[in-house]
């Protein structure tokens, strides 16, 4: 997270207002928005390497993305996140994992998180990055950490959400290789007796694509 503004300040702010959030495609929008910009910074810290580009007039060298990379994301309110990076990394491969959260008691207080499906190709070598705008308890991003790092080593990770808290953050941080980095466009507060994030924006997978039973 970065102790400048930016642009990025409307985007969040717009994703948190109560009103503007009834535009599910300005939500959705804003969310890629968000992705495509923090997928723009985490390209400034990749290997690269010169490739000769022969143009109508003649030829240059122009230093190129030298990693193999894997955007994985969270179903089903990563998805637009998601989208906004592969307009920035439009060569890289995808991974999907279903991982929701379930309440474990009656008074919806405590939460559990389910893994019930993966898609990825192997992580073995390539820069990995896990895309999810929101990361509360960290159990979701926790169990995808696992599930993905099932498939090979990765060269590196990356993980990249919207808004975090700080309890979150320790939950992943303790999954993740000591090398990895987190990207957060913000980090609030806390959370709520449900734990949702605090002040936060809601449910983003509802926001984005209304309300699930």
């Amino acid at each position: 997270m970065s102790d400048s503004n930016s642009i990025v300040n409307q985007y969040l702010a717009e994703l948190r207002d109560k009103k503007y959030q009834q535009n599910r495609l300005l939500f959705r929008n804003n969310i890629k928005r968000i992705g495509e910009m923090m997928a723009f910074e985490i390209s400034k810290t990749m290997e690269y390497r010169p490739k000769t580009v022969t143009t109508p007039l003649g030829v240059l060298d122009i230093n190129l993305p030298k990693e193999e990379l894997l955007v994985a994301t969270v179903l089903r309110a990563g998805l637009p996140f998601h989208e906004g990076f592969l307009h920035v990394f439009d060569h890289a491969d995808n991974a999907f994992v279903s991982a929701y959260r379930m309440y474990t008691n009656r008074e919806h207080t405590e939460v559990g998180v389910h893994t019930e499906y993966m898609a990825s190709p192997s992580a073995k070598g390539k820069t990995l990055m896990i895309v999810d705008p929101m990361l509360a308890t960290g159990g979701s991003m926790a169990a995808s950490i696992e599930a993905l790092m099932k498939t090979g080593k990765p060269k590196k990770v990356h993980i990249a959400c919207v808004i975090a808290t700080p309890e979150g953050l320790d939950v992943v941080k303790e999954a993740l290789p000591e090398d990895a980095v987190i990207w957060c466009a913000a980090i609030d507060p806390g959370m709520n007796e449900h734990k949702y994030i605090v002040p936060g924006f809601g449910d983003a997978g509802d926001l984005c694509y209304g309300e699930k039973l």
